[in-house]
């Protein structure tokens, strides 16, 4: 229990100083926009782009464990647009969102400390191979559909794909990963100064994304919505992780050490990043934000019932 308060009660801290200084008057409403434009544009691109060139191309693709976890994160995905197109009758944008809250973890902030506070950092690699491939996939995705979403007035189908996929290659997020795998994939080092550069103003994305939702969330009734929150949050801390173990164990057969990693990943909460993407695009933006507060809380209670799993608490034991 002990390493996950550590990791998880910062996180929900960080959104709770936001609130407050939004509550109080320090920040105004102003400020959110602000802050979001500066994670979206600048620090989370460089985070993004300096964690995917850190990664030695040669233990880069691991597929058992890649298919595993985009196999669980597309199945959910594909649970939640539909939930949410024909159930809850909301349109593409919105939709895309929904479906990517439901699956996209914060793996970078609070799934990378908490695989190596609890098996060592050997850990670190299965999760920022994690991290990785769902912001490449998954990020790229639904914002071509948000995009898509967006423009479906202006023209046939095709013309809205084709402005989608032009939108997507200006995104900085799309950018920063695009460059940090091809740097990888070069087998090219980063330069000292430029590593430092990249440390230093990347790990302003998370805090900064975090605390900018805390600001959001002034004024805001989080009980808005809330039976669409909570079927994101069901389908994120409970429908992904136990997709992600049947996967894991009866398809592809990750390696032993890595399985349980992998249900760690999916098991956690909603990634801040939704919310910046969802700001930025001015799209669905009270449920994202609700369900990645929600979903923070109580991975909690959820996190330590995965801990306590026999085979979990077996993996702590030296």
């Amino acid at each position: 229990m002990e390493p996950i308060l550590n990791v998880v009660l910062p996180v929900f801290a960080i959104i709770l100083s936001g609130y407050l200084a939004g509550r109080t008057g320090v920040m105004g409403p102003a400020s959110t926009d602000a802050l979001n434009r500066f994670v979206y544009y600048v620090a989370l691109p460089v985070l993004l782009g300096h964690s995917m060139a850190r990664v030695d191309a040669a233990t880069l693709f691991d597929w058992p464990f890649i298919a595993a976890y985009l196999g669980s994160c597309a199945i959910v995905f594909g649970i939640g647009f539909a939930f949410s197109r024909l159930l809850l009758g909301n349109d593409l944008a919105q939709s895309s969102l929904f479906a990517m809250v439901s699956i996209f973890a914060n793996t970078g902030y609070m799934g990378i400390p908490l695989a190596i506070v609890a098996f060592g950092p050997e850990a670190a690699l299965p999760a920022a191979i994690a991290t990785v491939f769902q912001t490449l996939v998954f990020m790229a995705l639904t914002e071509v559909l948000v995009i898509a979403g967006k423009n479906r007035g202006g023209g046939d189908s095709g013309r809205v794909l084709l402005a989608s996929l032009r939108g997507l290659t200006k995104s900085p997020l799309f950018i920063g990963c695009a460059a940090g795998m091809a740097w990888s994939l070069g087998g090219l080092t980063l330069p000292k100064p430029v590593d430092t550069y990249a440390t230093v103003l990347g790990a302003a994305a998370g805090p900064g994304a975090l605390f900018a939702l805390g600001l959001f969330l002034v004024g805001k009734p989080v009980s808005e919505g809330l039976g669409e929150v909570s079927a994101m949050v069901a389908l994120k801390l409970i429908a992904h992780p136990l997709v992600a173990w049947v996967l894991g164990v009866y398809v592809f057969e990750v390696r032993a050490d890595w399985l349980i990693p992998l249900v760690l990943m999916a098991a956690l909460p909603t990634g801040a990043s939704c919310f910046v993407l969802a700001q930025q695009q001015m799209v669905y933006i009270r449920r994202t934000s609700s369900a990645t507060l929600i979903s923070t809380v109580l991975a909690v209670v959820t996190v330590a019932a995965f801990f306590a799993l026999p085979q979990v608490s077996g993996a702590l034991t030296p």
